[in-house]
């Protein structure tokens, strides 16, 4: 993962899957566990593959790497204990995603797959967030689960407290894999809980032994960042970014009814502004978001 961030300008993340199957039709996400358990159903194994896939085309068609995530994002201990779903689903989903990849006929070294967790409670309501030493015991089962079918990195993602991204972070370093941490921030910049971003980093390096392989924002439209108000030494580290396609505060946007997007334009414009003026590589779309936005970083990469 070194290796491929030092030797590229840019990098595709994943656009939004779980939305996208939410406002599909016909699959049905579980109530707690959202796509995780789809793996172990034959349609819904195709539709959510049929994602991963169409995602995969658009990178390795522009010869860019491709970051992709395992459906994991709310399959910590609570969750699937309190189900009836293979309690090895984890472990499942990085074989899911290792299969999409071996089944590609060229550009496999240019996939990369990340088992993906996420906070324990509510990722808009930073109050909720774990403390360092309960996030660091609760996340460590999920970790251990996801770090045994070796991933090529971990990522914790939409973390709204530092607190809890400090108890990942220690849990994710002991496996040894890189990992990466990616917050949800408010659109003056701050962390949902009010920290300033440069801080947030400083917290984490200094609680941990093996340092992040780098840090992301997602769930966050681009402009939210403020790019300009930030310390030149966040830009050392913050490596990725995922954005919603609507600039809609989290709040407005998680109620929602209808589809919220800002003009496609807008969008790619102002994430590549992150790319070419603030050096950030890894880009990839988080709610709203879909196979047009990722054509469109492609598409206008050299403009």
């Amino acid at each position: 993962m070194n290796k491929l961030l030092k030797n590229n300008n840019i990098i595709l993340l994943e656009a939004a899957i779980i939305e996208q199957l939410r406002r599909s039709g016909p699959i049905k996400l579980h109530h707690t566990l959202m796509n995780a358990p789809l793996i172990y159903n034959k349609e819904e194994k195709e539709a959510l593959k049929n994602i991963y896939q169409n995602y995969i085309n658009i990178s390795l068609e522009a010869e860019i790497p491709f970051l992709m995530c395992t459906p994991t994002w709310r399959a910590n201990q609570s969750r699937v204990s309190n189900s009836d779903i293979n309690p090895s689903v984890n472990t499942h989903a990085v074989h899911f995603l290792q299969e999409i990849r071996n089944s590609q006929q060229s550009g496999k070294n240019l996939i990369k797959i990340g088992g993906m967790i996420g906070c324990r409670n509510d990722c808009y309501k930073p109050e909720e967030g774990l403390s360092a030493v309960e996030s660091e015991q609760f996340h460590s089962w999920q970790i251990a689960q996801l770090a045994e079918a070796s991933p090529d990195f971990l990522i914790a993602a939409t973390l709204p407290n530092v607190d809890e991204a400090i108890g990942i972070a220690k849990a994710m370093e002991k496996t040894g894999i890189p990992y990466i941490i990616s917050f949800v921030i408010s659109r003056n910049g701050h962390i949902l809980d009010g920290t300033d971003m440069t801080d947030a980093v400083d917290m984490i390096y200094f609680s941990t032994n093996q340092k992040p392989l780098g840090f992301m924002i997602n769930c966050s439209y681009p402009t939210f960042l403020c790019a300009d108000k930030q310390s030149s030494k966040l830009f050392t580290r913050l490596i990725g970014y995922q954005a919603n396609a609507s600039s809609l505060d989290h709040c407005d946007l998680d109620g929602a009814d209808q589809l919220e997007k800002e003009s496609l334009s807008d969008w790619g414009n102002e994430m590549l502004k992150l790319n070419k003026s603030y050096g950030i590589k890894i880009l990839g779309g988080c709610c709203g978001t879909g196979e047009e936005h990722l054509r469109y970083i492609v598409n206008h990469k050299h403009d």
